[in-house]
This record gives structure tokens, sequence and C-alpha cells, in this order.
């Protein structure tokens, strides 16, 4: 049996190790690799490579940055490539009919979720937030709709509620990785036939925005620490503090649900050497750890030796329930 090609589309951590799977596969033609173009990160605004642009450069390997995947130039080049499977992970730009109908044998998706469920950017962060059981990867087939195409095969991660999403995302990452040379090969010789999506279970859920991440005080304590988890690194769990020189904005990294402590939604209900502890809609969240606007991370009772916050001080809510 002849290898099989395949152009590879993605940009994201998730998508290395699929990658390096596929470099390293005695059964795979890897006829080209194709990310977002660098973009500017960082306070200086300079250009950075996407993963698995920093992944290319590191193994000497060539790869497309067009500013659309549907650029004609592109296209034109992938029919030249004419490879068998177009494989997507983590790509972060809508495929067009050119593209979608131009591999011999099928343009494959895998999409970080249990579809139908979070169709859209965002489905790891989702499933943190809903405080899920379980997560998963789903192979594929692409269509013009958003993620809603027939799945070739399901993989399965259990989940244990003390997930960040960057750790997920690699997590993820290698699971796929570790079944996506069997899925390849089990779609071309037919012993994978792809099952429609039952859309009347369909979330869609949609790219993360730096707002998101401000904190109100007024939902659950349980909440609260799963946007901690859900919203590491990018764009973090925030709020701030005022006083009458300044205000501060902190972003809380990791911290502790305490269901038997209440008070009123962003009361300081302590602040001592013991720790820091706010009062929420339902329960209390204790910060543990916390980094103040310009300043590295340090722990909550740290913060509070250069901080006189005082316990019965009353945080602003900044966003609506």
């Amino acid at each position: 049996m002849a290898k099989l090609k395949i152009y590879f589309l993605g940009s994201g951590n998730i998508a290395v190790p699929v990658l390096d799977e596929l470099v390293n596969s005695s059964e795979i033609e890897l006829v080209g690799i194709g990310t977002q173009q660098d973009r500017p990160a960082g306070r200086k605004r300079q250009l950075h490579p996407t993963p698995v642009g920093v992944y290319a450069a590191e193994n000497s390997l060539n790869i497309d940055k067009p500013a659309s995947v549907n650029d004609p130039e592109l296209v034109a080049g992938l029919r030249e490539l004419a490879p068998d499977v177009i494989l997507v992970i983590s790509y972060g730009q809508l495929l067009k009919s050119d593209i979608l109908e131009l591999p011999e044998i099928s343009c494959l998706n895998i999409h970080a979720s249990l579809l139908p469920k979070y169709r859209g950017a965002s489905p790891i962060v989702h499933a943190i937030l809903n405080h899920d059981s379980r997560t998963g990867n789903c192979f594929m087939e692409m269509e013009k709709g958003l993620d809603t195409g027939p799945v070739y095969r399901t993989v399965e991660l259990p989940l244990d509620g003390i997930e960040y999403a960057d750790s997920l995302e690699l997590d993820l990452g290698k699971l796929a990785a570790d079944s996506v040379i069997e899925t390849l090969l089990d779609i071309v010789t037919g012993k994978l036939t792809a099952v429609e999506q039952d859309n009347k279970l369909a979330t869609v859920v949609g790219k993360i925005h730096k707002n998101d991440g401000i904190i109100d005080w007024r939902h659950k304590a349980s909440h609260i620490e799963a946007m901690v988890r859900a919203f590491h690194p990018w764009p973090g769990a925030t709020f701030e503090i005022k006083t009458s020189k300044r205000s501060l904005k902190l972003k809380i990294t990791v911290a502790r649900v305490h269901h038997e402590i209440s008070g009123k939604a962003g009361e300081v209900i302590q602040a001592d050497k013991q720790g820091l502890i706010i009062a929420c809609g339902s329960g209390a969240l204790e910060i543990l750890k916390v980094v103040p606007q310009g300043k590295k991370e340090m722990r909550g009772v740290e913060f509070l030796n250069g901080c006189h916050l005082a316990a019965g001080t009353m945080l602003v809510n900044q966003s609506s329930v």
C-alpha cells in the first residue's frame, strides 16, 4: 500500500503532537504544512510564529503561512500536491468549498470536544467552565457548516475538575496524536464510517474575548474558580481593587472554593497571614496565588504585605451576571 499523502493545517499547541506523529510515521507522506501567519505579541508587539510554526522551524520543515487559507495561489499549490487527506486541527480559519472538495479522500478535522457538544472556537474553555466530567476529540469530516460534519471516531478523556485550559489542550493534543495514524488508515481502508451528528443536541461556543475573564463576585465561588482554570493563561480571571489613591488589576492563578463561608458578594471576608478570602454569590473564594498588574505571580498572603486590603472591604463588580 502506498503511503497516505497528507497536507496538514494547524496553529495551536494542540496541533503540535499530531504534526509530530505525522512527521515520524512511516505510513504517511507529509506533502505540506500550513499555519497562521506570525502575529505581534507581548509589550514590544514583536512578531511570533504559531506553535506549529515554531515546531516547523525547529525541525527544518517548509511551512506555508498564507494570509488566507482560501487564497487561490495556495489552492492551486494544493492541487499540484494532490493530497489524499487535508488534516486540520486548531487552524483558525474556515475552509471554503475549493479546498473542502480538493483532497482525494477527505478534509478531516480533529475537534477538541465530544460533538455535537461545543461546536466552535472554544470547546476546551467551556468544558472547564461547565464542570464537565469528560471531554475528548472527534475526527470529523469537514463541510461548510461550523463543525457540523459527520464523525468518524470519538476518543474520550475523563476530567477530574482541576484542569487548566493550557495543560488540557496539551493532553488533548497527545490524545489525538495517539490515534491519528490509526484513524487515518481506518478511514482510507473503509473500516470507519462517518456518523451524522444530532443537530438537536448541538451547542455553539464562540471565540474568547478579553472581557470574558472579568470576575463578577455575584457568581458562585465554584464558577469563579472554574474561570481561573478555563481562562489560563489568557485572558485570565481578573478583578480590580480600587482605593482612594489607585486602581490595581489582579489576575488569579490558583484559587480554592469554600462552600461553608458566606457573605455579601464581593466582600473581603479575610485578609491576613492566614489567607485572602472573598465572598461570592454562593460560597467564598480563597485566592492562593495572584499576579498583580506589572508584577510576578505571588501567594495571596504575600500580596497583602504590599496592599492594605482589610476584611470588610467591598470589591466592585465589573460585569453583569
